[in-house]
């Protein structure tokens, strides 16, 4: 597929689908007039790369990791320093703190909605 096929599938500006690939997040086959053609997997891709740089992980850690993301059960991960398996227990735990303040604000949303409703059902019953 084309570079805009690949954009709309994935909602990613065109613009950020070359970052990756200069970032070699993502490789693209090249037609004879120059234009990148896409892999089917690389929705996938994409879609993974967008949430890991949702969840904060800046792309020198996607590179070295995505390789490790494609089979969970068969993770090679040669160059792995110590100072890269600490920097990715950082960023989980970072993740994880995330994760518990989107979940307290989505409770806190949701009871304010609950709330509003219940006030809104019985003010239009009285």
């Amino acid at each position: 597929m084309r570079i805009g096929e690949l954009s709309e599938r994935t909602g990613t500006p065109r613009r950020l689908l070359r970052y990756y690939e200069e970032q070699g997040l993502i490789v693209a086959d090249r037609l004879p007039n120059g234009y990148r053609v896409y892999a089917e997997s690389d929705v996938d891709r994409v879609m993974q790369i967008r949430g890991l740089l949702d969840a904060g992980l800046p792309t020198r850690i996607i590179k070295q990791i995505l390789p490790c993301l494609n089979e969970p059960r068969v993770i090679h991960f040669p160059d792995a320093t110590p100072e890269m398996l600490e920097t990715l227990e950082n960023e989980r735990d970072r993740m994880d703190d995330r994760i518990r303040c989107l979940t307290r604000n989505r409770d806190a949303v949701a009871k304010y909605l609950s709330v509003v409703r219940e006030k809104l059902t019985a003010d239009s019953s009285a």
